[in-house]
């Protein structure tokens, strides 16, 4: 379970194209046994991934693996890539959510592996049903309207909640009837269906987030082949989805706290605050929002036109960037330019949250994920009310009652409303709680994860036949694969060599955000050297929230906050970048060219100076940090390194 709002994943996602598959219908009798991965694959007519190094297997499953006599079926693609070396059997990861793409998210995640992860095991991704290759399920313009509901009531927020439900199931196309049957229960069984057609190998299990609640379903339902198990940013399934929600809605409120309270703690950050107090600022700015959207001119491609921005759209900005420490310190930068009377910068993050275009607000489909299917797998999974709809809803709200007052409780608990008028199936009963006997199970958790509060895991390993706890002090949420020796040591450790961690808890050192970086100045006059505003304006390119929400595959152009504009897009070797008349501060034009080389690192600019002062200048910022200028600047030749 998680927020309403898109999960940032620990890695750049590369958008997979959405193409034709091979469709197989499972074996129907026995076979011998095959004797290799690659064999496996080649008889059931695997082909590559689109844009990836895995072979994709799209295997026609039971629409209800619980009713025999349902003849109706779900196409549902997974992604294997073959170990390197000897396999010990498979590693298959079930990625956050629900609506998130495995199979995009694969080439990426394996990146971040130790080799001996990718020589050891067969790598497994997938596509849970109704997700990008196993169906697509997408109702990006019903949910942009709906997260945007600025609700005052409960008379507004079940109106907003039935509205989104409607126009979701009717975006996404599909017959009602079928929805019942998205559940986790039925992603599990599709899972072991597939370890089944490629000859039974043993499995081990690592969930991340949502991930988590799949792996737990399906090592109660099928422990016979788990041998692993990896339960990172851990739901406890045992909570109602009340429950959870409330909990999780009091972590989203305290992660707020820690992050204001990490920008105090950083001078640079503090500065940027009316007697450097971030906290009392975000009080006031959420009191003005909540008495009246307040006006802002928002820059465009074509200059600057008005909106409004809500105290609800402050709220999704803030919930959509407390899951990791760098998205803590952006909206530490967004804030900053609020304090400064810059309201634009927290637009642009609104817009990439609800999925629209900054420029023409027009929701645009995530090939990574899915809202629609979100609601798909969580109404089936938690739905804690019984009744006709409105019934629901009514309960819904009572339940909501009794934990209101807290920050940012009710875009978070509300944000399942719309289940009261989802088709699901009778409500379900929560799962007892999973002791996986000889199964070894390590738990990752934050203190500073707000989706799935640490909470959740603590309780988890508690119950465990062979338990282990790995906590980060500070964090995100999700903390394997994300560069850190802890835990990514231990977890290689327990994945290649079969090692348990020697302690029952593990703690690693973490940070709440990264260190903060300032805004450029509003006026260039501030800058002392060319190098100095060159340094700043890479800064603010790298952190627009346009390109921060960038899938790093089409052509992307956006305003710059003091006229012009800037483009960026995908090329052989990285990324290239176009700025015509881009000002980052006022008086500091930009009108040039720059590229980023993944192989090197490097990052450099070529750009004519206009403003203050004329010239033109190369700018190199390499990937330790280092840079420098040289060229023509207010008609004197220069060479600068810094």
């Amino acid at each position: 379970m998680k927020t309403r709002f898109r999960l940032l994943l620990r890695h750049t996602l590369i958008a997979a194209c959405i193409t034709v598959m091979v469709i197989n219908t499972l074996p129907t009798q026995a076979q011998e046994p095959l004797t290799s991965i690659a064999e496996q694959l080649a008889a059931l007519d695997g082909a590559p991934c689109p844009d990836s190094t895995f072979t994709c297997v799209t295997l026609a499953m039971p629409l209800d693996h619980f009713n025999p006599s349902d003849g109706r079926i779900q196409q549902v693609t997974f992604g294997i890539l073959p170990a390197t070396g000897t396999s010990k059997g498979l590693f298959v990861t079930a990625t956050g959510g629900p609506g998130t793409s495995g199979l995009a998210a694969a080439d990426s995640y394996i990146a971040a592996f130790d080799p001996s992860i990718t020589e050891h095991f067969d790598i497994v991704f997938f596509d849970q049903r109704g997700a990008a290759l196993s169906g697509n399920l997408q109702c990006a313009t019903a949910a942009a309207a709906y997260y945007q509901t600025d609700a005052t009531s409960d008379e507004a927020l079940v109106s907003a909640a039935r509205t989104f439900a409607q126009d979701c199931i009717t975006e996404m196309g599909i017959e009602p009837a079928l929805l019942p049957f998205y559940g986790t229960a039925q992603a599990a069984a599709d899972l072991e269906t597939f370890r089944t057609a490629l000859g039974s190998p043993v499995i081990w299990l690592y969930g991340e987030s949502y991930g988590t609640q799949l792996a737990q379903t399906y090592a109660a339902a099928y422990p016979a082949g788990l041998r692993g198990l990896i339960l990172d940013s851990a739901v406890d399934l045992t909570l109602s989805g009340t429950d959870y929600l409330a909990e999780q809605a009091q972590a989203f409120g305290n992660v707020l706290q820690m992050t204001l309270q990490a920008c105090e703690d950083d001078a640079a950050c503090a500065a940027a605050f009316p007697d450097s107090d971030p906290a009392a600022f975000y009080d006031d700015l959420t009191a003005e929002l909540s008495a009246a959207p307040a006006p802002l001119f928002f820059p465009t491609t074509s200059g600057k036109v008005q909106r409004t921005f809500t105290h609800s759209d402050l709220e999704t900005v803030v919930i959509d960037n407390l899951y990791t420490e760098g998205g803590r310190m952006r909206l530490q930068r967004g804030l900053a330019a609020a304090a400064r009377g810059d309201l634009a910068v927290l637009a642009r993050m609104a817009y990439s949250a609800y999925g629209l275009n900054a420029e023409t607000l027009i929701a645009t489909p995530d090939p990574t994920y899915s809202d629609g299917l979100y609601y798909a797998v969580e109404c089936n999974d938690y739905h804690d009310f019984s009744g006709t709809p409105d019934e629901r809803a009514a309960a819904y709200l009572r339940a909501g009652a009794e934990h209101a007052g807290q920050p940012l409780f009710a875009a978070i608990f509300y944000g399942d409303l719309p289940c009261a008028f989802w088709p699901t199936s009778a409500p379900p009963e929560r799962p007892q709680p999973l002791t996986a006997p000889g199964i070894p199970t390590l738990v990752l958790g934050a203190t500073a994860d707000p989706a799935t509060p640490v909470e959740n895991g603590q309780r988890i390993v508690q119950r465990l036949d062979n338990g282990y706890l790995m906590t980060t002090e500070g964090g995100a949420h999700v903390i394997f694969g994300r560069g850190d020796e802890c835990p990514d040591l231990p977890v290689t450790d327990f994945l290649v060599n079969d090692v348990l961690p020697a302690e029952p808890e593990t703690r690693c050192e973490g940070v709440v955000a990264r260190a903060y970086v300032p805004l450029s100045p509003q006026s260039a006059a501030a800058f002392t050297t060319p190098l100095e505003a060159l340094n700043a304006a890479y800064d603010d390119l790298f952190y627009l929230p346009d390109y921060v929400a960038w899938d790093g595959t089409t052509l992307e152009l956006v305003g710059c906050p003091y006229g012009g504009s800037v483009a960026f897009a995908p090329s052989a070797a990285g990324e290239q970048f176009r700025l015509s008349q881009c000002a980052f501060s006022e008086g500091f034009i930009l009108t040039g060219s720059g590229s980023t080389d993944y192989t090197s690192g490097d990052f450099t600019l070529d750009v004519v100076i206009g403003g203050l002062h004329e010239g033109r200048l190369a700018y190199v910022q390499d990937a330790d940090g280092n840079n420098r200028i040289s060229g023509i600047f207010g008609g004197e030749s220069l060479t600068l390194s810094g």
